[in-house]
């Protein structure tokens, strides 16, 4: 059994030629064999580590937005809040974050983070509500919804209301004039 920092040449370990030390990754722990230069390890990540964050050259400061307009954040393995992650990814929704950071804890799988403006992309504290459910947040999203469409319905009947009157004034007034 290998034991950290171990130095091999290449050959022993079915390597190229050069000097190899028994390295272990700074991020996951992961133990590998790794190239010596200069007297230091080559890479001081694993391969799948050095994909993730900082390490991969298509990072853009761990902010993502998705499709349906959810920011996103990168969280490295180490950080409190990673058990919030998604399975296959390093990433926790910006709103679910900003409630937990607040609550000063993890949120429950269960939990929901409603938008109170419904717009998807603004989490700012005062527009974040942590509700218990789903059930909690289906029903709140109808209420809004159904609220919507009655206030629309609302504002097109005064609307028809206002001509119906202004065309009742006019009516009145060529009566006026008829007559008169």
């Amino acid at each position: 059994m290998n034991k950290l920092n171990d130095i091999r040449n290449g050959e022993e370990i079915g390597y190229e030629n050069g000097k190899f030390i028994w390295h272990a990754c700074e991020i996951c722990g992961k133990e590998r064999w790794v190239l010596l230069q200069k007297g230091l390890p080559s890479h001081l990540k694993c391969t799948a580590c050095g994909r993730k964050g900082k390490g991969n050259s298509f990072w853009r400061g761990g902010r993502i937005k998705d499709n349906k307009g959810y920011v996103y954040i990168y969280v490295y393995p180490n950080d409190f809040f990673y058990s919030m992650t998604t399975k296959d990814r390093n990433y926790i929704a910006e709103h679910r974050l900003v409630m937990a950071k607040h609550l000063n804890r993890c949120l429950l799988p269960w939990e929901v983070v409603h938008h109170k403006n419904g717009i998807k992309g603004d989490n700012r504290l005062e527009n974040l509500k942590l509700l218990s459910s789903q059930n909690e947040h289906i029903s709140d999203s109808l209420l809004k919804r159904e609220g919507g469409k009655l206030k629309k319905r609302v504002d097109e009947l005064e609307k028809r209301v206002t001509l119906l009157e202004a065309e009742n004034l006019l009516l009145r007034q060529n009566s006026r004039v008829i007559y008169t």
